[in-house]
């Protein structure tokens, strides 16, 4: 005679259909430097990694090769092409443009001068981090803009990976509007992730699951932790 049924517990199984996002935010760029401007593409400061970053971006592909990768997207700044380029490489995938998921646009504080800004704690940015959005700076980009923006690339990517896995290396800004949106938090609730940290989403039929957010074990010891500005 056989016992009583049991049910055990089972690990989550993307739906059918679903696509998984590993959001990664870029490495570390090149510190900010008051009298050289990093230079502009389509407004936005586009400054490279650093040493740092660039040893991020090698920590980044030790910790994602192997693993079921449909594509990797990046952004029309090179910070992210950089931090891809490890993995790209081992991968053999081609990295894909997603312009829409650049940061957020600055206004009159692009070029390196928001980090300046914030150290200084200007009034401005204290205004943007208590209201908790980015147009408190002169000229930013308007908050619905931005996550408009956000959303149609996010779209496109989950439109062409149905039932896979892409890595989508982006910004802090972006990474902290996809997230915040996906589960109804402040709006800068999840604006502090590490650079080359791993979030994780499952998109399916318009709703959002999150998975993990700010992933450094990749990084651990060899870097510390800090607190720098989501850009």
């Amino acid at each position: 005679m056989s016992g009583p049924r049991v049910y055990r517990q089972h690990r989550y199984v993307p739906p059918p259909g679903a696509t998984e996002i590993l959001l990664v935010r870029h490495g570390e760029s090149e510190p900010a430097d008051p009298e050289r401007p990093f230079e502009l593409v389509d407004g936005h400061g586009d400054p490279p990694l650093d040493a740092v970053g660039r040893e991020q971006a090698d920590r980044l592909a030790d910790r994602l090769t192997g693993e079921r990768i449909s594509a990797i997207y990046v952004t029309s700044l090179r910070r992210t092409v950089e931090t891809a380029a490890p993995l790209a490489h081992r991968t053999g995938l081609e990295p894909r443009v997603e312009r829409d998921l650049r940061e957020v646009y600055l206004g009159e504080w692009e070029g390196g001068l928001f980090r300046i800004k914030a150290a200084e704690h200007h009034p401005a940015y204290l205004q943007a981090m208590e209201e908790q959005r980015w147009d408190a700076i002169p000229g930013a980009e308007p908050a619905s803009e931005f996550a408009d923006r956000v959303w149609a690339g996010i779209n496109r990517v989950v439109a062409a990976h149905p039932d896979e896995r892409v890595v989508v290396i982006a910004h802090g800004g972006v990474i902290g509007q996809v997230l915040a949106d996906a589960t109804g938090a402040r709006p800068f609730a999840f604006i502090g992730a590490d650079n080359a940290s791993i979030s994780h989403v499952v998109i399916h039929d318009g709703r959002i699951t999150l998975r993990r957010y700010n992933d450094t074990t990749h990084l651990e010891p060899h870097f510390s932790v800090a607190a720098p500005p989501p850009i």
